[in-house]
């Protein structure tokens, strides 16, 4: 079962549905790096990061890996690295993942752009929690957080998420 995203901050699974908030540029099947576009397609879910210092692990069935005060996430599309977990410091532009809001306390890496990375069709495009006021992301899928746990409870690794191009 996939999870579905639709416009302009609807995210449906299995039955339920839940706000979210999508990136400042929309819903594009152009994605380009620094667009703030959240990308159309379908993606698998690859693994949860989350902070150990603010909560447990989830329970889930995907692959889970601690967020450590040295990891980041290289978005500059001329590095070796793009789209790929990186250890800070680091020299190329990047985002920092240890963040002093709350947004980052769960991550859930996408499969977009990711095998191979190529240089410019955008980077860091997870699932996260979203800020109280449901702000727009730089291109991600932000939910608040009890939400964001209990789908992540029901996925497994077979599990995609699925932002489509027009409107619930």
């Amino acid at each position: 079962m996939d999870i579905q995203v639709w416009a302009p901050d609807v995210l449906s699974w299995k039955g339920s549905n839940f706000q979210c908030a999508l990136g400042r540029g929309g819903i594009s099947a152009n994605k380009r790096e620094g667009d703030g576009a959240t990308p159309v397609g379908t993606f698998p879910l690859r693994r949860i990061m989350y902070r150990p210092d603010r909560l447990s692990p989830p329970n889930c069935r995907l692959p889970l890996r601690e967020i450590n005060q040295n990891d980041g996430w290289c978005d500059a599309p001329e590095d070796a690295a793009y789209n790929r977990l990186i250890s800070l410091p680091y020299a190329a532009n990047h985002e920092v993942l240890w963040r002093q809001d709350h947004v980052y306390d769960v991550i859930v890496e996408l499969g977009y752009n990711d095998f191979p990375p190529r240089p410019g069709l955008g980077s860091a495009i997870f699932m996260h929690v979203a800020q109280s006021d449901y702000s727009l992301t730089e291109g991600c899928v932000a939910l608040a957080l009890p939400n964001l746990l209990s789908i992540l409870g029901d996925c497994d690794v077979e599990t995609r998420l699925c932002v489509n191009s027009q409107a619930a």
